[in-house]
């Protein structure tokens, strides 16, 4: 396990499946996310069985926060296209539980996903990508690090309109500062 001040990382179990889908079916919770048909239960079990299958460093690991001194589930991070020669992976992150939301626990997860990636995978960049309209995700990156490094303009459509998919990434050296 990957442990936070406040929040810890852990591998997912077959149990955590059906909150992912009732998550990732909460249309606030996937906005920010390329989902955009609902999800049912086997498609979960299909993209589960698949993640056992491969590489261990890709996998994703759930976020739990403390509450009431036990850990509670809130979200799902991790990194993915990880490219070993040239040192680079892709995070992703969703915070599912809304009630985590604007408190710091993205901005906590993506910090200890890059001490991870940086201190352990030994990655030497480490980027994203979040849609223009995601203001919470931009801001949780941007206190964790991350700097803006380019646009995709008007790549993704949703709720009736397109919009710019930002790029954005942190090296080894500015982590290190």
């Amino acid at each position: 396990m990957i442990y936070g001040d406040r929040v810890r990382l852990r591998h997912v179990e077959r149990e955590d499946l059906p909150q992912f889908v009732e998550w990732l079916n909460d249309p606030e919770v996937s906005q920010g996310l390329t989902l955009h048909t609902p999800l049912s239960m086997a498609e979960e079990e299909n993209w589960f069985e698949n993640v056992l299958k491969g590489p261990i460093d890709e996998r994703p690991l759930v976020v739990e926060a403390m509450e009431d001194d036990e850990w509670r589930m809130i979200g799902n991070s991790g990194f993915h296209n990880l490219d070993w020669r040239n040192r680079n992976a892709e995070l992703g992150i969703f915070i599912g539980d809304k009630a985590y939301w604007d408190q710091g626990y993205g901005t906590e997860v993506v910090r200890l996903l890059l001490r991870h990636g940086f201190s352990t995978l030994n990655l030497y960049r480490i980027f994203l990508r979040v849609f223009e309209d995601n203001s919470r995700a931009i801001r949780a990156y941007e206190k964790a690090g991350f700097i803006h490094e380019g646009r995709q303009r008007q790549a993704e459509y949703h709720d009736g309109q397109f919009y710019d998919v930002l790029f954005m990434s942190v090296l080894r050296p500015e982590w290190a500062e």
